[in-house]
């Protein structure tokens, strides 16, 4: 829903929640009865908590569909045969809809041996418990037409539902299917990072503009979508649910399948881009006059020639095929064929296998539409076995000839291929011919995720947005006490908010995903901090409990709002712009933004609320449990005094940085999404890394793969990966992408096994991206950073003042130039994912800058003695708790990210630890240092001073 949406439709979206999260919290927080708030936040609670509770991220679907059919003998060789199927998967790896159709059998109906309610649950409206003849005439017409919507959304007729042939019950039997999955699967979605699986980016190829040569014609959005259906029917045999499938700009299209072996993931690749353009050819009429001539001994090169021109003026191809006897001899087989076709494809209406019932061998049956069958009916009585014009039957997929069979009969709206076909070489066939594909198709980008690999990338997340949430907690709980025990319950709330969210929408969660979760939770508590530091400081000035309560709530209202709205238009960014895993962190981190917003302003004052009439707080006593007594003298450091040789000093360390980056090679500097290529992750035997690791170094690794595979070896770039809490070591070889006839990516594989068959590779993840997407990605990941600070430059100019929003970019943007020259320095490579932490950076930079910024103008309105510098400074001490408090619980569940999160978000997780340290040093020395020199130390004019209504000393109302 959310990812649908145009860019219109995000600002749009943008606005509503800023005006919707202002008008909420100003309007709920203040104004509504205790009652109806504390209603409010348990109806959303229990909404949110039953979106995805009790159902858990993954369930086994054969224990699910055991539960939902009848016991009897069928239904025990059903679950013989699964087992056994389940016993060859490969970790992670799910059953095919082949394993159910096989374990099932191609003539039961499910519908015989499933539970009636569970029928009823598939099919509303199809099965009925009493009948219909106790509805009465408006109840029957209501169900008349429901049935007739659920049957057309089946694809069935009436007929079909009740006496369906083979094909009807394959379509029913994988409803029920589908639906048993569904439950098994349960209602958090997984990411194609987390479940394993393959995912493609393939490109409609143009052709050639007839009127204008060497232009292409423009792909229509009625290509596109005809290729996505075409594409889904073939695709839709890999697995019980639907493939993803989406549109990509004007002429791409994503497809992603989950929980795939790497033979079937394979298998999708091919038919992808398989046109399966089949016609039916009649051979020459002097087809055996022909082979005769070319065989004979007086054949030479110069007969050749002419025999060549003969053919191409009487349009005819010559034509071979290989056919195997029993002995196990194969035979090539030539033949004259027609170039014009007898008899179209496009009439072909269905297509599916069958074994021969006397050989066994699989046969494609074929059936054809009204007018194919008539014209085909003519064609074979024409020309059969014993007519005056006998021909053969020559069957051509894409170009190749399969067969060229005798037609001893009339043949009208049925027939079979038969040929030397495996049983996946027939159903890749038959799936071609159910779906040809008009304009063909070329994968541009490929990620492809083991099974194995995905289950180790839950355990890990899950593992890291644990321990961030504990760490958090705890030291909410030690610092604050009372208030932490409140901050904690808005902590436990926002991550139950954002999971029910996440439900709601069906979003896929992914593993930046998760790591939006763990952000969110380091994040999520800058906005009780600000309220409690707030609430500290009214009882400074001697007000009660209850009015500091009152007063800390509404001054940092404004605060609250400006810092996640700026954080918010770099997600909503990252939604926009971002593509996969990139634009789930996105959602994930907006979502996570909005919650945190409504539990800070929204919840934690209720908690607080109901604390006071419950009469736990509100005596000198509570303000220590709560941690909210007055503090000490203000800190008075003076740091603007160090601006200048901090600032000279962090733009030389970026200098530094990119020199360094730079002097390796753009080829290390940039990874696969930016540069093209593929990149290999391969799990190893332990005891080989040392080796690896010195052939690495040594250089022999390169060489020995770059003599192997004939690949340049300066552009393989290879190294071992280590896991920060196990310390066990992965494979990473990034290499360039291959010729349209040679796959680099099978023959790396297969080379490195064999070259280190003892480290007992196993393939893990192949990335691939091809130079139009790469450079695609670097187009929007420029367009992205720059649209991020043009939003918040206008709306910081907006909110404050031109110098304040200059300070506020230039400060972003040293942030992400300093964060790139470390990781630079640490040798790691740019790629997608590093775009969505350089826009979280962003954000957390604004948020840093923005309470600062805040604290200052309200000081310049409030009349603060002292010189610019003064008010800076002060501002800066007032603040400096809150920021330590944040960036140290930021920073806290970041490292969980990076220590338990796994190679696959290591770089992540690196790039965001040196985001937030920066972050929270350039609002002092970039940010604060720039408004200062640009007011020449004067103190700017602001709006008049704001005034406290509240009395000293008295209990607001």
């Amino acid at each position: 829903m959310i990812a649908e949406l145009s860019f219109i439709g995000y600002v749009i979206v943008l606005c509503a929640a800023i005006l919707a999260s202002y008008l909420f919290s100003f309007i709920i927080s203040r104004k509504a009865e205790f009652g109806f708030r504390l209603s409010v936040v348990s109806f959303f609670a229990i909404l949110c908590l039953l979106q995805w509770y009790p159902k858990s991220l993954d369930q086994d679907m054969v224990e699910i569909f055991r539960a939902k059919i009848k016991d009897g003998e069928d239904t025990t060789v059903i679950f013989d045969r699964l087992q056994k199927d389940k016993a060859k998967l490969e970790p992670g790896e799910k059953l095919s809809l082949d394993s159910w159709t096989n374990a099932i059998g191609e003539s039961v109906d499910l519908r015989d041996i499933v539970k009636v309610d569970f029928q009823r649950e598939v099919f509303p409206y199809l099965i009925s418990e009493d009948g219909d003849e106790n509805l009465n005439k408006k109840q029957k017409e209501y169900a008349e037409k429901a049935k007739r919507k659920t049957l057309k959304s089946l694809k069935l007729s009436a007929e079909s539902w009740a006496k369906p042939t083979y094909r009807d019950r394959k379509l029913i039997n994988r409803e029920i299917l589908k639906r048993v999955e569904n439950e098994a699967s349960g209602k958090i979605r997984l990411g194609l990072d987390l479940s394993g699986g393959v995912q493609f980016m393939a490109r409609l190829q143009a052709k050639d503009d007839p009127d204008n040569p060497g232009e292409k014609l423009q792909i229509t959005d009625g290509q596109v979508t005809r290729a996505m259906e075409t594409i889904r029917a073939r695709v839709d045999e890999f697995g019980v649910s639907e493939p993803i499938i989406q549109k990509f700009g004007t002429d791409s299209i994503i497809i992603q399948s989950p929980s795939l072996s790497q033979i079937k993931r394979e298998r999708i690749r091919e038919i992808i881009e398989t046109i399966a353009k089949l016609d039916f050819h009649l051979s020459h009429k002097d087809n055996d006059l022909l082979k005769r001539e070319m065989g004979s001994p007086q054949f030479d090169e110069q007969k050749r020639l002419e025999f060549e021109l003969g053919l191409k003026r009487r349009r005819v191809k010559m034509m071979s095929y290989e056919q195997e006897e029993d002995d196990g001899e194969i035979f090539t087989i030539t033949q004259f064929i027609e170039e014009q076709p007898a008899l179209s494809g496009k009439h072909i209406k269905s297509a599916y296998v069958a074994r021969n019932d006397l050989t066994g061998v699989p046969e494609i049956h074929f059936e054809l539409d009204s007018i194919g069958a008539n014209k085909f009916a003519k064609i074979t009585e024409a020309h059969r076995v014993g007519n005056a014009d006998p021909r053969l039957l020559a069957i051509i997929l894409d170009g190749k000839l399969i067969s060229a069979p005798s037609i001893n009969g009339r043949i009208h709206s049925r027939g079979q291929i038969t040929g030397d076909f495996t049983r996946a070489e027939a159903n890749n066939i038959a799936s071609s011919l159910n779906n040809p594909l008009e304009t063909p198709l070329k994968i541009e980008e490929e990620r492809d995720v083991a099974p194995s690999l995905g289950k180790d990338s839950i355990a890990k997340g899950y593992k890291a947005a644990i321990w961030g949430l504990m760490v958090v907690a705890v030291f909410m709980l030690i610092y604050y006490l009372l208030s932490g025990v409140v901050a904690n319950i808005a902590l436990a709330l926002n991550i139950l908010i954002l999971l029910g969210v996440l439900c709601w929408f069906d979003a896929a969660l992914t593993l930046p995903g998760i790591a939006g979760v763990v952000l969110t939770i380091g994040m999520a508590v800058d906005a009780n901090v600000l309220i409690f530091e707030r609430i500290r400081e009214e009882l400074n000035v001697g007000k009660s409990l209850k009015g500091a309560i009152a007063s800390g709530y509404d001054k940092a209202f404004g605060t609250i709002f400006d810092a996640n709205i700026t954080t918010m238009i770099a997600s909503v960014i990252l939604i926009y712009m971002g593509k996969g895993p990139v634009k789930g962190f996105g959602v994930t981190l907006t979502i996570g933004i909005l919650a945190s917003m409504f539990t800070a302003l929204f919840v934690t004052r209720l908690v607080v609320d109901m604390l006071l009439r419950a009469g736990i707080i509100g005596s000198e006593k509570s303000k220590r449990f709560m941690h909210l007594r007055p503090s000490a003298n203000l800190p008075k450091f003076n740091f603007l005094k160090y601006a200048k040789p901090a600032f000279i000093a962090s733009w030389a360390l970026i200098i530094v940085g990119f020199g360094a980056g730079l002097l390796k090679g753009t080829d290390k500097m940039l990874g696969v999404d930016f540069a093209g290529g593929y990149s290999m992750l391969m799990k190893l035997d332990p005891g080989s890394a040392a080796k690896l690791n010195d052939n690495i170094d040594s250089g022999s690794f390169r060489e020995q793969l770059s003599l192997a595979t004939g690949i340049d070896g300066a552009q393989i770039q290879a190294q071992l990966q280590t896991e920060q809490d196990t310390r066990e070591q992965k494979l990473r070889i990034d290499f360039p992408l291959g010729t349209d006839d040679v796959d680099n990516a099978a023959k790396v594989e297969k080379h490195v096994k064999g070259l280190y068959g003892e480290a007992s590779l196993e393939r893990l993840k192949l990335d691939k991206v091809g130079p139009s997407v790469s450079g695609e990605i670097q187009k929007s990941a420029l367009i992205a950073v720059m649209l991020a600070m043009f939003g918040i430059l206008i709306y910081v100019a907006f909110r404050y003042e031109y110098s304040f929003a200059v300070g506020a970019v230039i400060a972003i943007l040293h942030d992400v130039l300093m964060t790139g020259g470390w990781f630079f320095l640490s040798g790691r490579e740019l790629n997608a994912p590093i775009v969505a932490a350089a826009l979280t950076i962003i954000g957390f930079s604004i948020n840093d800058t923005i309470v600062i910024f805040d604290r200052i103008r309200e000081n310049l309105r409030m009349g603060t003695r002292g010189s610019f510098a003064d008010v800076m400074n002060t501002a800066l001490n007032q603040t400096l708790s809150r920021t330590i408090i944040t960036s140290g619980t930021t920073l806290l569940s970041t490292a969980t990210l990076y220590f338990f999160g796994g190679t696959v978000i290591n770089d992540f997780a690196f790039t965001f630890l040196v985001g937030v340290i920066t972050g929270t040093y350039s609002s002092i020395y970039i940010a604060c240092a720039i408004v200062l020199w640009w007011h020449k130390g004067k103190r700017p004019e602001l709006a008049a001073p704001t005034v406290d209504t509240d009395t000293v000393g008295v209990a607001a109302t």
